[in-house]
């Protein structure tokens, strides 16, 4: 067994979603070759899986690698390895065995194709206001006036943190550059991982996510932050759990993702979404 796959995550379509490589094999490559294999990949990230035990199928030890170095955890590449999972071993339950502990993948399959779910570890948030805020929204050389009045600027955490700014107007959203070095070392300070900009549709949010810290200006489809915004909705009162929201990201960039959050009363959060071949 031993087997490269290119998906892109939260999409049906492969002219959209997060590409990953998913390499999946009877035992880790060591990491000098993992790293290799990432870089010819060329993805931000790709995962590398092996069964847990001898002849098991249900457990996996799971590594996350960039182009330039290993990384703890990677939502879409979990997503992926998921789908690459369920058509290799069939639907289930599987549980990787990451850096940052156990994650419980489900896959299953709709008229679209297969699916993978993953859930979050609890999640929580944090107040953004002040010079905090201030400095962030200069970066993107927006005032207050571009947020929603009625939405509460915060910092959500479901694993790593992403501010939440919620915006009035959708062609603010269409608009959006920012000063890349600035919000750079920004984040960087704050330990941001993406910064989480949404405008409300009739059934969730389009987002777009700037991820200068990972070297990238716009990050496709991120699943860490769609997890976070669902723990945001939650401990700020705006659905009513259990409750599921529809996130489109990665439009303005071209590469149109849906990313589906599913927010129970208590706990982690659930993101959902397809994956298809490159």
């Amino acid at each position: 067994m031993d087997s490269l796959q290119r998906l892109a995550a939260f999409t049906s379509d492969p002219a959209g979603g997060n590409p990953a490589g998913v390499h999946i094999a009877d035992a880790l490559p060591d990491a000098a070759t993992m790293l290799a294999i990432a870089a010819d990949v060329g993805y931000s990230e790709t995962a590398f899986l092996a069964p847990a035990s001898t002849g098991r199928t249900d457990r996996w030890v799971t590594r996350y690698w960039s182009p330039l170095a290993e990384v703890d955890f990677c939502d879409h590449a979990t997503i992926a390895s998921g789908v690459a999972l369920a058509r290799t071993h069939g639907e289930g339950t599987y549980v990787l065995d990451t850096n940052v502990g156990p994650v419980v993948v489900e896959t299953s399959s709709d008229d679209d194709g297969p699916t993978a779910t993953l859930e979050s570890v609890d999640p929580r948030t944090a107040a953004l206001d002040g010079p905090r805020l201030d400095a962030l929204l200069a970066t993107f050389g927006w005032s207050n006036d571009v947020l929603a009045t009625s939405w509460t600027p915060a910092v959500a955490f479901a694993g790593v943190w992403h501010p939440v700014l919620v915006l009035a107007d959708r062609a603010v959203l269409a608009g959006m550059t920012y000063d890349f070095e600035a919000l750079q070392r920004l984040m960087t300070v704050e330990g941001w991982t993406t910064i989480q900009v949404v405008v409300p549709t009739d059934d969730g949010f389009d987002a777009r996510d700037p991820f200068p810290v990972g070297g990238v200006v716009e990050d496709p489809a991120t699943g860490a932050a769609a997890a976070a915004l669902g723990g945001y909705l939650r401990a700020h009162g705006r659905v009513d759990p259990p409750a599921t929201v529809t996130i489109r990201q990665g439009e303005d960039m071209g590469r149109p993702s849906t990313l589906v959050v599913d927010i129970p009363p208590s706990g982690g959060i659930r993101v959902r979404g397809h994956a298809a071949d490159l």
